[in-house]
């Protein structure tokens, strides 16, 4: 790419430069290879939480990422807590690895000129302020433009640039009137939110993907573009089988709790300890579940003999699985239909989803390669497997204004 810094620092690498030992993929010792994105240098004016997890994964897979923050505070999230760990906040550190923190008081002159000066070495520029933020401190897209014609510009909005510039966009608000609340809950009118800023990671990741398209575009014509992104839009595209059902069918969903709108048995049943999932997507695995259940004439039971059945008596079948799941624990449920093909498992809590994980030989859990022996960081790992060029773990989540001076230094030079 054409902008990559003139005077890497020690953990960098370029697409010229002997492999290093390191840190790739996770595993200690592997031999280093250049990111695919490497030489790519991102401007990264956002904060919180969408635009942080996108240019996160953009780090991982090799570019330089650049975390402009305001002097004093940084990113909103670095007061985020509890939880801390060594006096960080942990919500900051899961999003920011793989970056460098550079100080820029945008109300001054001086940071202005460093920020401008900045835009014109970018390949990218990630911001999500409030309308009209940028263009005063003459970071607009067309100012971008004009300092570097080749930018992408990636902007990320709660509603998009027109007539919903103004509104807040709290991905809290967003489940609320995206129609994600509508679906989601114990019962029909007790709507609850997601245990996790689910529209914020998804728009991320929707930013991430429209900036590498337009970063191939750039590759093979030389333009830069403005790449818009939404909350709104995101969550839309997101609700997938959901939304299709509105646009296609006009059927508004409801809340079904933990049953699937159109697939039985799908749901949440009680062993004899836990709650266990069974999620039988077609007629041969519910046969295998009867059988695992010695309750094979649940199988030629008119009622349930095909799913269309089952998802029109799934009250009745629920009472059926209910009461031949009661006398086992969860995990004898899993030991025993598992191997018949039946998917089902435990409601797992995080620890129990990240031991898994681990038995699974997933790697969930990395480490950054400069983490110090009093500093055992343990993020968890990027979910993208790339044969040739994985994800790497460099840096640790920067301390604010951390690089400052080595990149002000590179902009002077």
């Amino acid at each position: 790419m054409q902008h990559t810094p003139a005077t890497p620092s020690a953990q960098e690498t370029t697409s010229t430069s002997p492999p290093r030992r390191g840190i790739a993929g996770g595993r200690p010792g592997d031999t280093q290879v250049p990111g695919p994105l490497s030489g790519v240098v991102v401007a990264d004016f956002g904060r919180v939480l969408a635009a942080p997890y996108a240019t996160m994964l953009l780090a991982d897979l090799g570019a330089d990422v650049i975390k402009v923050e305001r002097p004093g505070a940084g990113d909103d999230t670095r007061a985020w807590g509890p939880p801390h760990a060594h006096g960080e906040s942990t919500y900051f550190l899961s999003v920011n690895r793989n970056k460098r923190s550079f100080v820029i008081d945008l109300g001054t002159p001086e940071g202005r000129r460093d920020a401008h000066e900045l835009v014109r070495r970018a390949d990218v520029l990630f911001e999500n302020f409030r309308p009209g933020t940028m263009d005063r401190h003459g970071l607009s897209y067309a100012q971008a433009e004009a300092l570097n014609p080749g930018i992408v510009y990636c902007s990320v909005t709660g509603f998009g640039s027109g007539a919903g510039a103004a509104l807040p966009g709290y991905d809290l608000l967003l489940q609320a009137v995206g129609g994600l609340m509508s679906v989601t809950g114990p019962a029909p009118g007790q709507p609850v939110k997601t245990g996790v800023a689910l529209v914020d990671v998804l728009t991320g990741l929707h930013a991430a993907v429209g900036v590498m398209a337009a970063l191939r575009h750039r590759d093979a014509t030389g333009e830069g573009q403005h790449v818009e992104v939404d909350l709104l839009s995101s969550l839309l595209s997101s609700m997938v089988n959901q939304a299709g059902g509105y646009t296609l069918a006009g059927q508004v969903p409801g809340i079904l709790g933990n049953r699937h709108p159109s697939i039985a048995p799908y749901e949440i049943y009680r062993a004899a300890d836990r709650p266990l999932v069974v999620a039988v997507g077609n007629d041969r695995q519910f046969r295998a579940l009867c059988r695992g259940l010695g309750a094979e004439e649940l199988a030629t039971d008119p009622r349930f003999v095909s799913n269309a059945d089952r998802v029109a008596h799934v009250d009745a079948l629920a009472e059926e699985i209910s009461t031949r799941l009661a006398p086992r624990t969860a995990a004898e449920w899993f030991d025993l239909l598992t191997p018949l093909g039946v998917p089902c498992g435990p409601v797992n809590d995080l620890a129990g989803a990240f031991d898994l994980a681990e038995r699974l030989g997933l790697s969930p859990r990395v480490t950054p390669a400069d983490a110090g022996p009093d500093d055992p960081m343990r993020l968890v790992a990027n979910p993208i497997g790339l044969s040739r060029t994985p994800p790497r773990y460099e840096r640790r989540p920067p301390r604010l204004g951390e690089h400052t001076e080595d990149l002000r230094r590179w902009l002077n030079g």
